[in-house]
């Protein structure tokens, strides 16, 4: 009777081990963006965005700061954040919402993994509702999250001259998070 408590008590234990979720972040997430909209390239990146994925709920969530969006040109990093985002007022974006599919990530197997993200995407003051497709790509116990989404620059209430002119009306972003 003794084997057989302890034997259930072990399946029980590692049944509630594999049922642990884990939370994967990092505090080094890049973002880039490409708004090119005339002769001159308009790229900026990101490299210390925040990011936390829950492996067992499909919870996500990003922060950036608007100010850490480096340009090669630091007059083009000036308008930025003077003049189009407004960065003193506006110091953040943020992201928070879930992974639809996130049963169907086995992060105990290498492989990559299509996701699906919805929640509430705020930039410049301004929230929308979006839905972005990504991957979560899990290698000898790394895991690395990838998108690729354009964002409509006037829905965020960013505004300038050369909005659709110079500056494109669509901006095309990336998402890159090796997560711990």
């Amino acid at each position: 009777m003794k084997k057989i408590f302890l034997i259930l008590l072990g399946v029980a234990t590692i049944s509630f081990a594999n049922a642990q979720e884990k939370v994967y972040a990092t505090k080094s997430g890049v973002i880039k963006f490409t708004a090119t909209g005339g002769v001159e390239e308009i790229e900026a990146t990101n490299s210390q965005a925040i990011c936390r994925v829950n492996s067992k709920t499909g919870q996500i969530g990003f922060l950036a700061l608007i100010k850490g969006f480096k340009f090669d040109n630091s007059l083009m990093e000036d308008h930025f954040n003077e003049n189009y985002m407004v960065s003193t007022k506006f110091p953040k974006a943020d992201f928070k919402g879930n992974i639809s599919n996130i049963a169907s990530v086995d992060f105990a197997k290498d492989g990559v993994y299509n996701i699906t993200v919805t929640g509430d995407l705020t930039i410049h003051g301004v929230t929308k509702k979006i839905t972005e497709k990504g991957t979560i790509t899990v290698k000898a116990g790394k895991v690395v999250l990838n998108s690729k989404f354009n964002i409509k620059v006037k829905e965020y209430g960013i505004k300038g001259e050369y909005i659709g002119d110079k500056i494109a009306s669509e901006v095309v972003t990336t998402v890159s998070c090796k997560l711990d």
